[in-house]
């Protein structure tokens, strides 16, 4: 598969489209968290890492994980030659990326164009969702409108 989205022809020119979001950013909605405050499920009920020791990767992952983690495990060798670390619940996990969010408004913006681009450049963030609902309505009844005339 290529990764492309199958999408249906445009009706119109790019120029007759907008693009509605509401958005909530990760660098200006979420901060950092810990597994604690992210509610981590391999925080809360351990986790489970099977490593391929015959690889140069494997080998490093092993050797982090009974050197240098700091984590508590038992070890098993697996009959597929694997080696699985089983991992207690209650410690920090080796994802490092939880965020939680933070108590800010989302963002409704606006922009025109498509998929296509935005060849007119239009960009505008409203101040309320009320707002961004309104112009919503408003540039669909265009369209229909738009559509009826052919």
């Amino acid at each position: 598969m290529s990764g492309q989205l199958n999408r249906a022809e445009p009706a119109m020119p790019v120029t007759a489209y907008k693009t509605y979001r509401i958005l909530s950013p990760v660098q200006t909605h979420f901060r950092p968290a810990t597994c604690v405050e992210a509610g981590c499920a391999a925080y809360l009920n351990g986790w489970v890492s099977t490593i391929d020791e015959t690889t140069v990767l494997g080998q490093q992952q092993a050797h982090y994980i009974r050197k240098q983690s700091g984590r508590g495990f038992t070890e098993e060798r697996l009959p597929t030659g694997l080696t699985r670390f089983v991992f207690e619940a209650g410690q920090r996990c080796f994802s490092g990326d939880h965020h939680v969010r933070l108590d800010r408004p989302e963002l409704y913006v606006v922009q025109g164009g498509d998929w296509r681009g935005n060849p007119t450049g239009e960009k505008r963030q409203h101040t309320s969702a009320r707002d961004w609902i309104e112009d919503f309505g408003e540039h669909q009844q265009t369209l229909a409108d738009e559509m009826k005339r052919g």
